[in-house]
């Protein structure tokens, strides 16, 4: 049984310590925002915070996890910053299919709150590891700097 602090609460967690922190988001505690994309940390789907920086749930274990603050697409709204992406990925009509949409989130946000002003460089490096099979990337980009100069 592990603690994990998952937006903001403690919540009791019963899997093994080597079950992906995706596994115990969504299996055990029911939380099916993260989504499972290639399970080898490639893709970017199933993208969370911990601590503040993006990860891949796939391949965190839940013992690399307890003790850490892990943030999911549930609560990223919650935050200047998720909300003020989560807005422009609407504005921008950035979502065709939607499937990778959380993972994409979840890394732009955690791009705005280490750069204020990303450049186009910026943005590649921090969202080479999210794949769009819609090929929207032009609208994430653009709903990116638009999150940007929101919070400027």
């Amino acid at each position: 049984m592990a603690t994990l602090n998952i937006n903001g609460k403690d919540l009791p967690v019963d899997a093994d310590p080597s079950t992906p922190l995706l596994w115990a988001l969504r299996d055990t505690l029911g939380m099916s925002g993260t989504k499972f994309g290639c399970g080898q940390g490639l893709c970017g789907a199933c993208t969370v915070h911990l601590n503040g920086a993006p990860v891949r749930s796939c391949v965190t274990p839940v013992s690399a996890a307890a003790g850490q603050k892990i943030t999911t697409i549930e609560a990223v709204a919650n935050d200047r910053v998720g909300k003020a992406v989560q807005d422009a990925w609407v504005k921008h009509d950035v979502v065709q299919c939607g499937y990778c949409q959380s993972g994409q989130v979840m890394s732009a946000t955690a791009l705005l709150k280490s750069k204020r002003k990303p450049t186009d460089a910026d943005i590649d490096a921090a969202m080479a590891g999210n794949i769009c099979r819609c090929g929207t990337y032009a609208r994430i980009r653009s709903a990116i700097k638009d999150a940007a100069s929101q919070l400027a």
